[in-house]
């Protein structure tokens, strides 16, 4: 059993906050505790406060807290008074409480609120060492019941007690905070986590889809949490990410190995393009899940052939394609919200674009069929998709920035060329039916991106040299 630690840390906290913890004496075993406490002693800025409550009933924080702001009581079962502060901050408070394991799954507990319990067995339940810590605001210590610091300076990802087994979600969250924090698992936890491989099952799909959007949008080094994945066992249950452990590649162009570790190297590198330290989390998933998936398609595409010199080659003609539909049903499977599936496929449909587009034509066409997505979005993946290959110097590819340069030229770098011609213009030339109009629209669309006319007056010249796109005549 390990020896509960002290250490000195002085956390900066709100003014309102401070003096609410230092001046209120139902608060004199108050801590802070969770994510806020691992993130303070990473140097890293929390949103999320949680302060636990010893010592006291749920009734009586409850009126302690009404003096400070307004109380919501939204997490009554759970022990949790949310306080809003005058600033609008909101912080949770909570008294300490059991988690009974009932059923399978996440949501298989029956939670018990224990005012009496200590804060040893009250750091007891949560998932890892790292976040079992807690500070005192008022001694200005962390309290380190499990050796969380430890494993945080070792960047260790420990369970904290074998009630880790019961939460099959545990597992999951142990991927993001290995992508989020550079970690590695401890063998005993990885030991664990193979133990309960088949609980997956159990997780509600938006909880699956929680763990990995948190992934996706604050994993810095996330290839650790796919390492994490596979050597859990639990790779198995995303089955075309499986798929691509051992898939060869051909050394002259992927030194660095299999389909597996070329995946992990482009992630890794992902996360290293300025683009990403000012994108939003929207970008951020779809970036990351497309460069996850881009090459989804090898497994299923990858031959050995021979060269004209006789030299044997290993190939995977058309996986850039077979990869959209994999990548799809990989989405749609953990849960992706509907608008995401679409855009992270044309992203990996298209990840070998830049190959082939480099005409004016090329290009608009190209912008067209990524939709949501831009030429500027295919690049950041194609970027990664490069880089990710060492020991191969990090070059952009010239095909890819002549690509750009064009795209940039012809003003479709960041979204696809508008329309020239609409339904309005033809009805006001006396076009009536719908249908008709519709496919004149859409005909003289891929005239406008082969280039062959650029503003209004050309499309309008174009038409009336099409008449067979023309209405038919009165009856």
């Amino acid at each position: 059993m390990s020896k509960t630690e002290e250490t000195p840390l002085g956390i900066e906290l709100p003014s309102t906050l401070h003096d609410i913890l230092m001046n209120t004496p139902e608060l004199a075993q108050a801590r802070l505790v969770g994510g806020c406490v691992r993130d303070a002693l990473l140097g890293t800025p929390s949103k999320d406060i949680d302060v636990e409550v010893f010592g006291v009933t749920y009734e009586t924080l409850i009126q302690a807290l009404d003096r400070h702001g307004a109380t919501d009581l939204v997490g009554r079962s759970f022990g949790v008074v949310k306080l809003t502060l005058p600033d609008g901050m909101v912080v949770d408070f909570s008294v300490p409480r059991r988690d009974s394991h009932v059923g399978p799954g996440h949501q298989g507990f029956v939670v018990e609120v224990d005012p009496s319990l200590s804060p040893r067995d009250a750091a007891a339940r949560r998932d890892f060492t790292i976040n079992a810590l807690s500070w005192d605001p008022r001694r200005r210590v962390v309290v380190d019941h499990f050796g969380g610091l430890r494993d945080l300076e070792a960047r260790v990802l420990r369970h904290t007690s074998d009630a880790f087994g019961e939460d099959p979600l545990r597992v999951l969250r142990g991927m993001q905070f290995a992508a989020r924090f550079g970690m590695t698992a401890a063998p005993e936890t990885l030991e664990i986590c193979r133990s309960i491989k088949d609980t997956y099952h159990d997780l509600s799909i938006e909880r699956v889809r929680e763990e990995w959007f948190k992934w996706a949008t604050k994993g810095h080094h996330p290839s650790h949490g796919l390492r994490f994945l596979r050597d859990s066992g639990w790779l198995e249950h995303f089955p075309e990410l499986a798929a691509m452990v051992g898939v060869e590649q051909d050394p002259q162009w992927h030194p660095e190995g299999d389909v597996w570790a070329h995946t992990l190297f482009c992630l890794d590198a992902l996360v290293e393009l300025p683009e990403w330290e000012g994108a939003d989390e929207e970008r951020r998933i779809v970036w990351a899940f497309a460069v996850l998936l881009h090459d989804v398609g090898k497994p299923t595409t990858t031959d050995r052939v021979r060269d004209d010199e006789g030299r044997m080659r290993i190939v995977s003609p058309g996986h850039d394609q077979a990869g959209g539909p994999l990548a799809v049903d990989f989405m749609k499977r953990i849960g992706s919200p509907s608008a995401f599936p679409p855009r992270v496929e044309v992203l990996v449909v298209e990840h070998m674009a830049h190959l082939q587009a480099q005409s004016s034509t090329a290009v608009r066409r190209l912008s067209n069929r990524l939709g949501p997505e831009s030429i500027h979005s295919l690049g950041v993946v194609i970027r990664a998709d490069h880089f990710g290959r060492p020991p191969l110097p990090r070059e952009v590819p010239e095909k890819l920035v002549a690509m750009i340069e064009r795209a940039e030229a012809l003003a479709v770098a960041s979204s696809a060329p508008k329309r020239l011609l609409e339904g309005r213009h033809l009805m006001e030339l006396g076009w009536t039916q719908g249908r008709v109009i519709g496919v004149a629209i859409r005909a003289a669309y891929e005239a406008q991106l082969a280039g062959e006319f650029d503003d209004l007056d050309g499309a309008m010249r174009w038409i009336g040299n099409h008449p067979e796109l023309g209405p038919p005549p009165p009856n």
